[in-house]
């Protein structure tokens, strides 16, 4: 691809990137000033949290620090299956990493739920 290929398909992916960004931000701004002029209330706008969820900080570390978990055991696996099997290790290294690694999100889905419960 040429230099110019290479400059237009950077301006698409910017391009979309910043028309997603601009509709969603323009669109809720009218739908907010619609409510307004109807004598809906402000309140509306303000999202509420539970009372007993869990702070977004927790649940961000605990869903990347499983996440990092389960690619390192993929890596640990794909190893033990690379040396001790006949198995490709150009096919065996992705995808335990992959599978490790939705292990490692499926789990912190589940404890970030229990964590939300308590």
């Amino acid at each position: 691809m040429d230099e110019w290929g290479v400059i237009a398909v950077l301006l698409i992916i910017f391009g979309s990137i910043f028309g997603v960004f601009y509709l969603f931000y323009s669109t809720r701004n009218k739908e907010r000033l619609a409510l307004i002029e109807k004598g809906a209330e402000a309140t509306i706008f303000v999202k509420g949290r539970p009372k007993n969820a869990a702070p977004f900080w927790k649940v961000l570390i605990l869903n990347i620090s499983l996440l990092l978990m389960g690619i390192g055991f993929g890596v640990f696996l794909a190893l033990i299956l690379d040396t001790y099997t006949g198995l490709d290790s150009d096919a065996v290294y992705p995808s335990m990493i992959f599978f490790m690694a939705g292990v490692g999100l499926f789990a912190g889905f589940n404890l970030t739920k229990k964590l939300d419960k308590e």
